[in-house]
């Protein structure tokens, strides 16, 4: 269905505006702005109030102000650097300069004693007095003295090659469009609504507020014509998002039943019982299996919770059934410790499974894909390798991926119709995250797949206490490694870096492992980073496992999948540069046995604000939830999720943190619209060609 905006005269493309050739296009194009309504949701970011001029003689250092004034003196200086220096009388005693480092010849020219400008920009203390900055100037002709704008002045996102000057002109031009022909503004009468602006009165203040306007609320982003564009977009991800869903959820998939011979053999052999949680989402699963819809899950529990179990119980299902199973890993090495975890647990049942990495060797490689290829193959673990051309599956009826947040949507797509058989039926797929999502952004970001969360972790575990520590105190940390050893513990000691940087104030791993090699002669010290060969990561990881080495120093390679129940104690090195994501999971790989573990945060001073406080809630908090929301506080969402994950960055408006309150509304409507009639589908189709366009997610890849 077409949407009601598509001919609309807002589809247009910028090109019908007066100064936009291909070249000024392409700079639009580099900010998003293809069409007339890409130009009018390209909001500001802040505003200037430029409505008073003020005598020169008024200005203090640090405003920020408007002033008229006539050109008294001109002069090109070759000082420290080239400068154009103007200085400017308005008669109220005082001169004001402006300076410039950047000037052609043409401005210079124009810039004549006796020329009259208005100038704004910050006002700043000078070698003669107060000074500007390359300020924004405009000149004046004759003697009329141009009134002051009677809006407050928008400043946006910019490219190089295209100012806020010449952006405000162009969004001038859409505007006087946008009074001729208003866009259909079907919320009008949402309860949500009432109160605040319709669309086209909200786009027109947003672009040129009176000077009235409550500048506070406008630079929060609270202002209500903010608020009445911000539910808006929220309304239109979140069908978006369904809409994928939904096109996914049309597709048939196989019907996958099995009388659980295999799971109770599994459950038999471990010699721990699964927690509640566990055993609640693994039903959720299986339902899922059964109901000849495409199952589209995410998992979602904490460091240490037991999502590989869950993981392993429904590829048996579907094994059982008669089905293949795919497992997607984000790293090498993550993948090589599940298809040696999946391999411990599956042989014994006498399931063969295979691993698939972009390392394997050439031999290696051709069986496995044969395997795949004939079925003979049940279950295979890899890295995005799985979803290369080349590889066959016989029946792949399950997908399962670990760490969503690290591969974007049409990845995990593009392994869907890999699955896809002769009869059209799409795998299922089974999303997990060691990575606590915050439920803002779960509501945002996976709108398109239901959610189990293990909420519960297995008995006996402790929570690790952890501390921070300055550099200044690195002798001690070796002292209590030794200590620790002594005592028949195993140490982790975590560095950013593999090798010393001359740019970064950074430890690197193979120098820490030399000198701790140095400090404790009578200690294992091993080496683990990411540049290692995939068989030498194995060993060293298998060695460690079984006790063969007292301290592994690595990168943060192994931030995830890495299980060693006797390491108690964790050194995080530079840990103010890492993420709370990250030094979560890495705190993470200790606390796996009965013992009491510790990590160490190790810092160098002096700590900025955002690492101390992210130090500060590592400290406080053992809960990955509550870490995930703190960290959605304090780094936003794209960061938290990746850059790789689509639709997050992609806000024109919204902010999911300042704007988690109009979510649930937004949610709310989705459901009602996308249960409607033709009207309400027309409205669907508006909403989500107006806001998101060609980056809609929904529909096949």
């Amino acid at each position: 269905m077409k949407a009601p905006d598509a001919n609309h005269a807002t589809a247009q493309s910028v090109t019908i505006l007066r100064g936009v050739g291909p070249t000024l296009a392409e700079r639009l194009a580099r900010l998003g702005i293809e069409r007339l309504i890409d130009l009018l949701l390209h909001l500001p970011t802040r505003y200037e109030d430029r409505t008073r001029v003020v005598p020169i003689a008024s200005l203090r250092p640090g405003a920020r102000a408007v002033v008229d004034g006539e050109v008294q003196r001109v002069e090109s200086t070759f000082r420290r650097r080239r400068t154009l220096l103007v200085a400017l009388d308005d008669g109220s005693g005082v001169r004001l300069t402006l300076r410039f480092f950047h000037f052609s010849r043409a401005q210079q020219a124009s810039l004549s004693r006796g020329q009259r400008l208005r100038a704004f920009g910050d006002v700043r203390s000078g070698s003669g007095g107060v000074e500007m900055v390359h300020p924004e100037y405009q000149l004046l002709r004759g003697d009329a003295v141009p009134e002051a704008p009677e809006h407050l002045t928008a400043m946006y996102p910019v490219t190089d090659g295209l100012g806020a000057p010449r952006l405000r002109s162009l969004v001038e031009q859409a505007l006087r469009i946008l009074a001729r022909h208003p866009l259909p503004d079907p919320l009008a009468q949402v309860g949500t609504l009432v109160g605040l602006p319709s669309l086209n009165e909200a786009i027109r203040l947003l672009h040129l507020p009176p000077a009235q306007a409550d500048l506070e609320a406008l630079e929060a982003g609270r202002h209500p014509a903010q608020r009445r564009l911000v539910f808006e977009e929220l309304l239109a991800h979140q069908l978006s998002q369904r809409l994928l869903r939904a096109s996914l959820r049309t597709d048939p998939a196989p019907v996958i039943r099995a009388d659980g011979a295999l799971f109770d053999r599994f459950i038999a052999s471990l010699s721990f019982s699964p927690t509640q949680a566990q055993r609640r989402v693994i039903e959720e699963i299986v339902t899922d299996l059964g109901d000849g819809q495409a199952m589209l899950r995410l998992v979602q529990g904490d460091v240490g919770s037991g999502k590989t179990l869950v993981g392993v119980a429904a590829s048996l299902v579907a094994v059982e059934a008669g089905f293949q199973v795919a497992l997607m890993a984000p790293t090498e090495l993550l993948a090589e410790q599940h298809a040696i975890s999946f391999e411990h647990w599956l042989r014994p049942l006498g399931v063969l499974s295979l691993r698939l990495t972009g390392r394997l060797k050439a031999a290696e490689r051709r069986s496995a894909l044969a395997a795949l290829d004939s079925g003979e193959g049940q279950v295979v673990v890899g890295t995005h390798a799985l979803f290369q051309e080349q590889v066959s599956f016989a029946r792949l009826g399950l997908v399962v991926i670990d760490e969503q947040h690290r591969f974007g949507v049409h990845q995990r797509l593009a392994l869907r119709e890999k699955g896809l058989d002769s009869q059209g039926l799409a795998p299922h797929q089974l999303v997990m995250t060691a990575t606590p999502i915050p439920r803002t952004l779960a509501m945002s970001a996976y709108a398109d797949l239901d959610t189990s969360i293990i909420d519960e972790l297995p008995p006996g575990r402790t929570p690790v206490r952890t501390a921070a520590v300055p550099t200044s105190r690195r002798a001690e940390l070796v002292a209590r490694i030794a200590q620790q050893c002594r005592s028949g513990a195993q140490v982790y000691w975590v560095c950013p870096l593999i090798e010393e940087s001359e740019h970064l104030n950074v430890s690197a791993a193979q120098v820490r492992a030399e000198s701790l090699a140095q400090a404790l002669p009578e200690l294992r010290v091993m080496l683990l980073h990411g540049r290692m060969a995939s068989a030498e990561r194995t060993a060293t990881m298998a060695d460690f496992k079984a006790g063969r080495g007292d301290i592994l120093v690595a990168t943060t390679v192994i931030e995830v999948g890495v299980d060693v129940p006797n390491a108690s104690l964790m050194i995080i090195e530079n840990a103010e540069r890492l993420g709370l994501a990250q030094l979560h999971q890495l705190r993470g790989r200790v606390g796996r046995g009965t013992a009491q573990s510790s990590c160490v945060l190790l810092y160098e001073p002096p700590l900025g604000q955002l690492s101390r406080a992210r130090l500060d809630i590592m400290r406080r908090s053992n809960d990955g939830f509550e870490i995930a929301e703190k960290d959605l506080e304090l780094r936003g969402p794209g960061e938290v999720l990746g850059t790789r994950q689509t639709g997050v960055e992609s806000f024109r408006v919204a902010e999911l943190v300042r704007d988690a309150d109009l979510l649930p509304d937004a949610r709310a409507l989705a459901d009602t619209l996308l249960a409607g009639d033709g009207e309400a589908r027309r409205t669907v189709a508006l909403l989500t060609d107006r806001w998101v366009g060609k980056d809609a997610r929904y529909g096949a890849v």
